[in-house]
């Protein structure tokens, strides 16, 4: 049983958790009453900036025609395979460079320069290497986000406390036992945080990719939209973007608080 003390300690936590949502919630909608105001009293000019009631108005018409989900689910399909495969990748290069130092110290300003490349620029190449397909899609994603997964844990690898090594080293441990035993468990919030940057560099790279050689998904509707000077269709594809980056996101942080509290 819980203490007095406790018991109001948790409901104070509870308190100021909904109170930071209820905040969030509070900004999001000011935001859009504001925006829609100054659409009604032609503060902006529609044609260039839309307003909540028109990207509804688009939404309502992409879903009687059929295009709403077919879009969406697309996007959606190539973000998975790709921060799939680029966590798996990333993962697995970050365990091979904590297991071989010389080789990480080799490979660590190829990293570097490979994180700091305008992965957009290898577009023309990627789509002759891979075809104007998904393939391209993805690997555009899998440029975008593997490298910033190997860093990231890579580092959370390397920052775990030398003393904890040393002393499993002392009992004889070897470098498996250091590594499932110790490093995994005091990298996980590494490992996380790693998940939620991947999960939106992924859909950044899937986008990207879209722009370049899709004729299906988000990034297509916003590509499409700003060719024809529908201002409407691009920033509902914006918008769809942004919840789907916000739905992705809230499931990774779902998935760390139940690992967390086991």
């Amino acid at each position: 049983m819980y203490s007095e003390e406790h018991k109001k300690y948790l409901k104070k936590i509870r308190i100021n958790n909904f109170l930071v949502r209820l905040t969030q919630l509070s900004i999001i909608i000011f935001l859009l009453l504001l925006w829609q105001l100054l659409a009604d009293f032609t503060i902006i000019n529609t044609f260039i900036t839309s307003s909540p009631k028109d990207i509804i108005k688009t939404l309502i018409n992409l879903h009687n025609t059929n295009n709403l989900y077919q879009h969406i689910g697309i996007t959606i399909y190539e973000t998975i395979i790709s921060f799939s495969l680029g966590t798996f990748i990333g993962f697995l290069v970050a365990t091979i460079l904590w297991w071989n130092r010389f080789l990480a110290r080799v490979i660590d300003p190829y990293l570097t320069i490979l994180n700091s490349l305008p992965k957009v620029a290898l577009g023309p190449i990627i789509i002759i290497w891979a075809g104007a397909n998904m393939k391209s899609i993805i690997i555009m994603a899998l440029l975008i986000s593997v490298i910033v997964t190997i860093i990231t844990i890579y580092q959370g690898f390397t920052e775990t406390d030398p003393n904890k090594i040393k002393l499993m080293q002392s009992f004889r441990a070897n470098k498996k036992q250091i590594y499932l035993k110790l490093l995994l468990p005091s990298s996980f919030s590494n490992i996380i945080s790693s998940l939620k940057i991947n999960i939106s560099m992924t859909l950044i790279g899937v986008v990207m990719g879209e722009f370049l050689v899709s004729k299906k998904g988000i990034g297509y509707l916003i590509m499409y939209g700003s060719q024809v000077f529908n201002l409407n269709l691009v920033i509902t594809g914006i918008f769809i973007l942004c919840v789907v980056s916000a739905i992705m996101y809230y499931i990774v942080a779902y998935i760390e608080n139940k690992l967390l509290n086991k």
